[in-house]
C-alpha cells in the first residue's frame, strides 16, 4: 500500500478546538484533493462521527481506486451526554459519548460503525487508537481481530496510532503491524522515536507515518501561549522553538516548513499527516512541503538549539 507523501488528517474537521462549518470543511478536503493528497486519515474520535461523514461524504464521488483512507478503533460511540468542548471538539453532537472497547468485539463494531458513517464500501488502514491505558487488551484482543480483517480481505492494512513511542515499539516487536502512525514524538522539538521506535520499524519492515509536525502548533507559530501536546507550551520550549525559528531565518526558511519536512528525512518515515481548518492552511502547508532546504540548516537543526539559547531566552 502506498501512500502520498503528505497526508491530511480530520482531526480539525471534526472540530478540533474551533468548530469548523461543513462549507470550511469541504473547502478545506477540496484544497487537499487539487494539491494531490491521496491520502486521508480520520477516527471516530474526531468529533464524535463528524470527521468521518465528513470525509465520506467528500470522498463519494471521487475515484475510490486512487485514494487510501484509514480511520481508527478503540472508541465507541453511544447514546450519551458529551457537553460541547469534550475532549477539545467543539461542534460535535451532544448526544453521543465516547466508550473505550479494545475488545474483538468492539473492533469489528467501530469498523462496521465507521462504514455506516462515511459510506464507504472499506477502509484500507484501519489503527489500534491510543491503547495507552488498555494495552494488554489491545494486544490479546484487538490486534488479534484486525489481523482477522486483514487475512478476510476486509482491509490491506493494519496498524496502531498513538502520542508515544513505548507502547507503539511494543507492538511493533510483539504482534504483526503493517504501519504505525507515531504524532508528536517525531519532530524538531522531540525526537524520542528515534531512540527504539523507528529502528524498530526499519528492523521489521513497518510502515511509519508521522503525525503532530508541529507539535499541536509550537513549531508552527512560536510564540507564548502556543500549545505544544494540546497544552500551553512552557517557557523552555518556547525558547527552543524561538532558537530553531531563528536559524531557519538566517537561511530565509519559515521554521513550519523545515518542521514539516524534518520527519520525512528519516529512511523509515513514509510519510507525514497534517490536519487543516481551511483552504488557506492547505495553500500553505503545500507551499512548505515544497520549500528548498539548504543541507547546512539542517545540519545546525539537527544539532538543536544550544543550552545557552535556551536558558537565556537569545536566539543564538
Amino acid at each position: 500500500m502506498t501512500v502520498s507523501r503528505i497526508g491530511l488528517g480530520t482531526a480539525p474537521l471534526g472540530g478540533l478546538f474551533t468548530p469548523v462549518s461543513d462549507a470550511d470543511a469541504e473547502a478545506t478536503l477540496e484544497a487537499a484533493w487539487d494539491a494531490g493528497v491521496r491520502y486521508f486519515d480520520t477516527a471516530p474520535h474526531y468529533g464524535l462521527g463528524v470527521a468521518e461523514r465528513r470525509l465520506g461524504a467528500f470522498l463519494a464521488d471521487r475515484p475510490r481506486d486512487e485514494v487510501v483512507v484509514s480511520t481508527k478503533v478503540g472508541r465507541l460511540l453511544r447514546p450519551g451526554y458529551s457537553p460541547p468542548g469534550t475532549d477539545g471538539y467543539h461542534g460535535a453532537p451532544t448526544d453521543l459519548a465516547r466508550r473505550w472497547d479494545f475488545s474483538a468485539e468492539g473492533v469489528r463494531a467501530s469498523l462496521t460503525e465507521s462504514l455506516e458513517r462515511s459510506g464507504l464500501d472499506a477502509f484500507d488502514l484501519v489503527l489500534l487508537h491510543d491503547p495507552d491505558d488498555h494495552g494488554e487488551q489491545a494486544l490479546a484482543e484487538a490486534y488479534p481481530a484486525l489481523a482477522e480483517l486483514r487475512a478476510e480481505g476486509l482491509v490491506r492494512a493494519v496498524g496502531a496510532g498513538m502520542n508515544q513511542t513505548g507502547m507503539l515499539t511494543r507492538l511493533v516487536n510483539e504482534a504483526e503491524l503493517d504501519v504505525v502512525l507515531v504524532a508528536g514524538r517525531y519532530s524538531l522539538l522531540d525526537r524520542s522515536a528515534a531512540d527504539e521506535l523507528l529502528p524498530a520499524c526499519e528492523a521489521r519492515g513497518v510502515g511509519v507515518l508521522v503525525g503532530g509536525v508541529f507539535n499541536s502548533g509550537l513549531l508552527a507559530a512560536p510564540r507564548a501561549g502556543a500549545t505544544f501536546d494540546y497544552a500551553p507550551a512552557p517557557d523552555p520550549l518556547v525558547r527552543r522553538a524561538r532558537a530553531l525559528a531563528a536559524r531557519c531565518a538566517a537561511f530565509g526558511v519559515p521554521l513550519p516548513a523545515a518542521a514539516l519536512q524534518f520527519p520525512l528525512r528519516h529512511p523509515a518515515v513514509s510519510g507525514v499527516l497534517l490536519g487543516a481548518r481551511n483552504g488557506r492552511e492547505i495553500t500553505e502547508n503545500v507551499a512548505h512541503a515544497a520549500t528548498g532546504i539548504p543541507e547546512e540548516l539542517w545540519r545546525s537543526l539537527e544539532a538543536g538549539p544550544s543550552e545557552e539559547a535556551e536558558e537565556s531566552g537569545s536566539t543564538e
